[in-house]
C-alpha cells in the first residue's frame, strides 16, 4: 500500500531513462539544520505532515557528507557503509536501509553502486542538537547529484533541489526544510503560495529587515538520547484527545506568521513562536502514554528569559524542539547585551556549560 500511494502520488519524479553511465565517482554537500517556528507534529503515511509548519534555516549547525560510488555486478540489494567523523557507524545501517527503501522508485540506480557514506557535523556529536534533518538533507544532495551526472547536461535546478526536498522528506521529515533558506514552509497552506505536502518551499513573500540575520543561541542543557524517540511522538498524534484543536492552531498560526514576517513586529513574533514551542511540548505531555521533554534547566532558563524580557524590554524569545535544549531567538541589532545575559545567567544551566552561537543561513551548498 505504501508503494502504491507513492506511485499515484508522486510520480513525477520516477525518472524515464538516464543518458549517462558512470563508473564511479564523489560528490560532497553541506547542509544545515532548521529551527521551526510554527511546529509540526504529527504525520500521515509516507511522511506526510498532519499541519504546516516554517523554519529558520541555520547557518553554522551543519553535517557535512562525502558520498563515494563504485559501480558493482551483483546488483540484487543495497551495498553501503557509513562514517561519523571518520569511525565507521553499522548502528547507522539500518535507517539508511530504510531511507533507501522507500527512495528506491525516484532513484533506480541505488544497487548500481556501492556507496561509502562519510559523514561530519559542524555541532558537537551526541550533543542534543537533532542531526537527522542536516544529515538526511545533506545525503539526499548527494544522492541527487549522482543522479545529474547520469542524467546530465539537461538538468533542471529547480526540480534538482525539489526532488531533493522531497527524496529528503521521507529519510527524516524536517530534513526537508533544510536545502534552502532563510524560511522554508512545508505543508500544504491556503495562504502560501506553492506550499506542498511533499517537500519544503522557499518562503516566498515579503519579509520585513528585523529579521534580517536573525539570531539563535542554542543552549545545550541535556546531551543525553530522549527517553520518547519523535518518530514515536509523531505516531501517538494519531488517537491525541488535543490532535484536532492542535492542527487547528498551527494553521491559524501559520496565517498569523505571514502577517508578523511583513510587519516585522518582534513582540507578536515572540509570543506566536513561544506558545507554539509549549503547545509542542504539552502535547507530548497529554498524549497517552504521556512523556515530558523538558527537563528542570529547561524551566529555569525559560524563566529567566521571561524576567529579563520584562526588566529590559529586549526582545529575547525562546523556542524548542522535541527536546530539553532551548533556543533562544533575537535580532541581530541586540546581540551585545543579550549574549553578556547568556554567558552571565544562563551558561550555568547548560550540560558542561556548551552553547552554540548561530544565526539564520540560506540553505545548503555542494562542496568541489
Amino acid at each position: 500500500m505504501f508503494v502504491e500511494f507513492i506511485f499515484m502520488t508522486h510520480n513525477r519524479f520516477i525518472p524515464q531513462n538516464y543518458n549517462n553511465t558512470i563508473s564511479k565517482g564523489n560528490v560532497t554537500w553541506q547542509s544545515p539544520s532548521n529551527i521551526a517556528l510554527v511546529k509540526y507534529w504529527g504525520k500521515k503515511e509516507a511522511q506526510i505532515p498532519q499541519n504546516p509548519s516554517i523554519s529558520f534555516t541555520l547557518n553554522t549547525s551543519k553535517t557535512i557528507t562525502r558520498l563515494e560510488f563504485t559501480e558493482k555486478a551483483d546488483r540484487s540489494n543495497f551495498s553501503f557503509e557509513v562514517y561519523l567523523e571518520g569511525e565507521q557507524k553499522d548502528s547507522f545501517k539500518p535507517k539508511i536501509e530504510t531511507f533507501f527503501k522507500r527512495i528506491e522508485l525516484y532513484l533506480p540506480f541505488l544497487k548500481t553502486y556501492h556507496f561509502k557514506i562519510d559523514t561530519s557535523n559542524t555541532f558537537p556529536h551526541s550533543s542534543g542538537i537533532a542531526s537527522s534533518a542536516s544529515g538526511m538533507s545533506a545525503l539526499a544532495l548527494c544522492l541527487m547529484s549522482v543522479e545529474k551526472l547520469l542524467q546530465a547536461p539537461n538538468f533542471n535546478m529547480d526540480y534538482f533541489y525539489e526532488k531533493a526536498s522531497f527524496l529528503a522528506r521521507l529519510g527524516s521529515g524536517s530534513a526537508c526544510r533544510s536545502l534552502k533558506g532563510s524560511l522554508v514552509v512545508w505543508g500544504k497552506h491556503d495562504a502560501i503560495k506553492n506550499s506542498s505536502d511533499l517537500f519544503g518551499v522557499e518562503y516566498p513573500y515579503k519579509v520585513h529587515e528585523n529579521f534580517a540575520n536573525y539570531q539563535d543561541t542554542i543552549l545545550l542543557v541535556d546531551k543525553g538520547e530522549k527517553q520518547v524517540s519523535s518518530t514515536v511522538g509523531h505516531n501517538l498524534m494519531h488517537n491525541h484527545p488535543f490532535s484536532k484543536q492542535r492542527f487547528e492552531q498551527a494553521n491559524a498560526n501559520m496565517v498569523n506568521m505571514k502577517t508578523i514576517l511583513e510587519n516585522g513586529d518582534l513582540k507578536a513574533f515572540i509570543e506566536l513562536v513561544e506558545s507554539e514551542a509549549l503547545a509542542l511540548h504539552a502535547m507530548m505531555m497529554t498524549s497517552l502514554p504521556y512523556f515530558i521533554l523538558m527537563k528542570p534547566n529547561t524551566l529555569e532558563i525559560i524563566n529567566k528569559v521571561w524576567a529579563f524580557r520584562a526588566a529590559t524590554g529586549m526582545h529575547l524569545g525562546f523556542t524548542l524542539d522535541a527536546g530539553a535544549n532551548v533556543h533562544l531567538l533575537y535580532p541581530e541589532s541586540e546581540k551585545q547585551a543579550i549574549m553578556d545575559f547568556i554567558k552571565n545567567e544562563l551558561v550555568v544551566y547548560c550540560q558542561n556549560e556548551q552553547y552554540i552561537c548561530d544565526n539564520v543561513g540560506f540553505g545548503a551548498n555542494e562542496m568541489l
